[in-house]
């Protein structure tokens, strides 16, 4: 990530900086790694230790499936209006592990009446469907259809979405999510062969800075609760902030495709990283421009890790039976690749238009109870030739 600043702020860090009445602004450090990685600092009206209240904490987190049989799998979300009342009941893990969750969120309520807070883990949320606004103490971010909002942990923050359809895709991560590596220079700056640079990344661009008091509740989550804190002035407090760590927005339709003369592997889609796991991203563009160049992916073996593709537009010519919406899951152990019949009709293709998520991780992923109501039983089958019952010609990378 790199520098951003909004608001006022003093001119040397840990000094004395006053508000009109002489009273000190509170400074507040949110570091990293200790105080060795990433850091912002944010001075508030207020003292951010002061609370007015504790609630009972919530149970909170998804029951894994420990005794799920190895098996290609499909979970149909492609239907779904709905997952629940307001953004935290509503958010569904469906897969899991001790690095990541993957979870489908379709609140009725549009708009959040509390703060929350993932202690424990960095947020990714994938707009499927809907556009709104992200309102943190960091300022206000509009997000709209197609955008990862990149969400560091112990960021306070509400959603105000709009009316209409509204569907996200939420990856939690036990580790900081960060740009790729590989795409970096020994300064961090983001490279000329990177698919995406620094100007494609939206920081929050209007800070709030709200004096009023009254209860405001915040709900954090750590270690399978939620904890509730009840405070009498409003988080969204600050009058000024600097730093490198803040959430911000990376729409998919910013990620420039890497092509080839021949097929190429999954890791020039990769967007983010993270401690075993990544997210990658599969956008329109060319396909190969061999000759005799096959579009269709090959067949692959997972020895290390599990592939989870989230399907969100278009037409994946590979794959059969795959909705808007759907998830697949191609665990380590298994081979998986096109269905019967797709390779060769890909031949002479020249674009796709697809939009998917990838998330492969390095460590085996579990079905949650939540996901059962969505799980497609014939899809381990589905590669037989003889395979019926109304498949569309879609295509998974």
């Amino acid at each position: 990530m790199y520098y951003h600043r909004l608001g006022k702020i003093p001119h040397k860090r840990h000094t004395q900086f006053r508000q009109l009445d002489g009273s000190l602004y509170k400074e507040e450090l949110v570091s990293s790694e200790g105080f060795s990685g990433i850091y912002s600092n944010l001075y508030h009206i207020n003292a951010p230790t002061r609370i007015k209240a504790l609630k009972d904490p919530v149970k909170y987190g998804p029951q894994l499936i420990k005794d799920y049989a190895l098996r290609q799998t499909h979970l149909n979300t492609s239907k779904v209006t709905t997952t629940g009342q307001d953004y935290l009941s509503a958010r569904k893990v469906l897969l899991a592990n001790n690095d990541c969750s993957i979870s489908i969120c379709s609140p009725v309520q549009r708009k959040m009446d509390y703060f929350y807070k993932n202690a424990e883990g960095d947020e990714v949320i994938y707009i499927h469907d809907g556009h709104g606004v992200l309102i943190s103490p960091f300022g206000k971010l509009e997000i709209k259809q197609g955008d990862y909002v990149v969400i560091p942990r112990t960021v306070i923050y509400k959603l105000e979405f709009a009316e209409g359809p509204l569907r996200l895709l939420i990856i939690e991560a036990a580790s900081p999510v960060e740009t790729v590596k590989r795409y970096r220079n020994e300064l961090g700056q983001l490279g000329e062969h990177a698919p995406y640079c620094e100007r494609d990344i939206r920081p929050p661009q209007e800070l709030i800075t709200d004096t009023s008091k009254g209860e405001f509740l915040m709900k954090i989550k750590k270690q399978g609760y939620l904890h509730q804190y009840v405070y009498d002035y409003s988080p969204l407090d600050l009058v000024g902030w600097d730093g490198f760590l803040w959430p911000y927005a990376f729409s998919i339709h910013d990620f420039e495709p890497i092509t080839g003369r021949i097929h190429q592997p999954p890791p020039v889609h990769q967007t983010f990283q993270a401690h075993n796991f990544v997210i990658c991203s599969f956008v329109p563009r060319l396909f190969d421009y061999h000759p005799l160049a096959i579009p269709a992916p090959y067949n692959h073996s997972n020895i290390d890790s599990d592939e989870v593709l989230y399907y969100a537009e278009g037409n994946f010519m590979s794959r059969r039976g795959i909705e808007r919406g759907s998830f697949t899951l191609h665990p380590g152990g298994l081979p998986h690749g096109p269905h019967p019949g797709t390779v060769e009709k890909s031949i002479g293709a020249k674009e796709t238009h697809e939009l998917a998520v990838m998330i492969d991780t390095f460590k085996p992923l579990y079905l949650t109870e939540d996901s059962l109501a969505f799980l497609d039983k014939n899809y381990p089958m589905s590669w037989t030739d003889n395979s019926e019952g109304g498949f569309n010609e879609i295509n998974t990378p």
